[in-house]
């Protein structure tokens, strides 16, 4: 098959400079405009890159070097932002933390990047404290909070440290700018390299769409409900609302009259969403009771949308609605559909993105292209794609080729025009709600338990979340136990969001010859259920 032709013009060249340099020059640029509400404080452009310049120096007062990872565990607000944003500017790593996170896994997150300093939320302090123990390089904990009595309070950090942005040389190609955790195709979480480059590229490969509807301008209001942890949130709302001038609505915990009351208050007009939460608008009650004449257009991205599902939400809401995708290896953009009626394809994740090559190749060797139609594995290749693993040289062999291009894991279809169809995914995560959950990690805890002889996890369909954790379980004939203890004992050990669902007791877990899971099969008996 070949290299479908560009649909979207080259964006070319793509300049280097450092991810923080957006913010600057919007700041230079749009002083006085209102960057981001955050509840009842409200943050210009300028206040936000002035303040995260005189924490950029407190950091170096602190002694972070360039090239120092720095944890950052928080819900989303303001301060988010401004830390974000303060350590680049002291030449140093952001490595984002899910705020859902229990303590083995901030703890695993930390140890593996080396962050010796974590900036954390003071809702998140207690967590976070927790873990401690078991993170011996940990150094500091920079609380946000506003408490006069906390020693290393962040705002008291930036309130006496000199102003001014320190000077710190930038190789925009090969310097990290963030260090989030992904679990790729398999197992843990794994440090997703992203340089300067990779991201100021993918964030004007947002941004510059010339003569596309569904583009972000400083006109533009973004409700940031989505987590800025997360790659999405990150690159798609944070950065990109940042580079153009639109203005940030903080919200931190998702609750649907909430949601609803922002857009209107403040009358959103532009809405990146997941799945889920289409889903959740076009069945709630009280829609009606809100004003959501605002919104421009909606994209929904971080899991499949069915066709149906898609016309639906835009027809209920009489908003265009378009799908995108993307991963956190690709900083995330690779793909997005258009707004516009006669180039919209409904239920595709559209062509590929400004100087984004795609392909799909055979399941069965993961080289051979295959013709349009057909059902592979898609390939991308950009100036978006990660620099690898961090200090996991070998899952970087396995995810990108020698000649650049990367391995989604993804089982798609593609058209002759480029058009993308996610078909099914080849990897075994599990999409929860948009969050990746690696049965591996569920399965390992599972088995600590003295009553699991031997388990298994697979994501099994569900309209609400897409999928969710569902074990099979063998017990042991020493110890009993039950659904509600198991779901109970993971509950206790990881993020709401890997919480295992649903549980069957089985006699025997499918194993190939040498003793790999085979979790095919159990999708395959789980969806024959469904069918019959």
């Amino acid at each position: 098959m070949p290299i479908p032709k560009p649909i979207r013009n080259s964006l070319k060249p793509y300049e280097e400079f450092p991810l923080q340099d957006y913010l600057t020059n919007t700041a230079n640029r749009l002083p006085d405009k209102i960057a981001i509400i955050d509840e009842d404080r409200k943050f210009t452009f300028k206040e936000i890159s002035e303040t995260s310049d005189r924490l950029a120096s407190g950091l170096v007062e602190l002694n972070v070097q360039k090239g120092d990872r720095i944890g950052l565990l928080s819900p989303n607000c303001a301060e988010f932002a401004i830390a974000f944003f303060g350590i680049l500017k002291a030449g140093a790593t952001v490595s984002t933390i899910n705020s859902g996170y229990r303590e083995r896994e901030i703890a695993h997150q930390l140890n593996n990047s080396g962050a010796q300093i974590l900036i954390v939320h003071h809702s998140l302090v207690p967590m976070a404290e927790a873990a401690r123990n078991d993170i011996p390089a940990l150094q500091k904990l920079l609380v946000i909070t506003e408490d006069p009595k906390e020693e290393l309070s962040f705002w008291k950090i930036i309130k006496t440290a000199p102003a001014g942005m320190p000077m710190v040389s930038i190789n925009c190609k090969s310097d990290l700018a963030a260090l989030p955790y992904s679990s790729g195709t398999t197992g843990l979480p794994k440090g997703v390299m992203l340089t300067h480059h990779n991201l100021t590229s993918n964030v004007k490969q947002c941004f510059q769409r010339p003569g596309e509807a569904a583009t972000c301008t400083e006109q533009d209001v973004i409700l940031d409900f989505l987590p800025l942890f997360h790659i999405y949130g990150m690159t798609i709302l944070m950065a990109q609302a940042i580079a153009v001038g639109a203005t940030q609505i903080m919200m931190g915990r998702f609750n649907m009259e909430t949601f609803l009351s922002l857009i209107s208050e403040h009358r959103v007009t532009g809405l990146y969403a997941v799945p889920p939460v289409g889903l959740n608008l076009i069945q709630y009650p009280n829609l009606a009771n809100y004003d959501l004449s605002s919104l421009r257009w909606i994209v929904f991205g971080a899991a499949p949308m069915s066709t149906d599902t898609q016309k639906r939400i835009s027809k209920v809401l009489n908003v265009p609605v378009a799908q995108a995708y993307g991963l956190t290896e690709t900083s995330p953009l690779t793909n997005h559909d258009y707004i516009d009626a006669n180039k919209a394809r409904p239920g595709s994740i559209g062509p590929a993105s400004a100087d984004t090559e795609t392909k799909v190749v055979d399941l069965s060797d993961g080289e051979s292209e295959l013709p349009f139609g057909e059902i592979g594995e898609l390939l991308v290749r950009g100036p978006q794609v990660m620099k690898g693993y961090f200090r996991n040289e070998e899952a970087t062999a396995e995810t990108i080729t020698s000649d650049g291009w990367l391995h989604t894991g993804d089982m798609v279809q593609m058209d002759e025009d480029g058009y993308v169809w996610i078909m099914d995914r080849k990897k075994e995560l599990i999409k929860y709600k948009g969050f990746q959950v690696p049965p591996a990690e569920l399965e390992g805890l599972l088995l600590e338990h003295p009553a699991v002889s031997d388990a298994a996890v697979i994501g099994k369909e569900n309209l609400e979340s897409g999928e969710i954790p569902k074990a099979f379980i063998v017990k042991t004939t020493a110890h009993d136990t039950n659904e509600e203890e198991l779901m109970a004992f993971v509950a206790s050990k990881v993020a709401t969001f890997k919480h295992v669902r649903e549980i069957e007791f089985v006699e025997s877990i499918p194993k190939n010859p040498s003793g790999k899971i085979l979790r095919r099969i159990l999708v395959e008996q789980e969806r024959s259920k469904n069918t019959t």
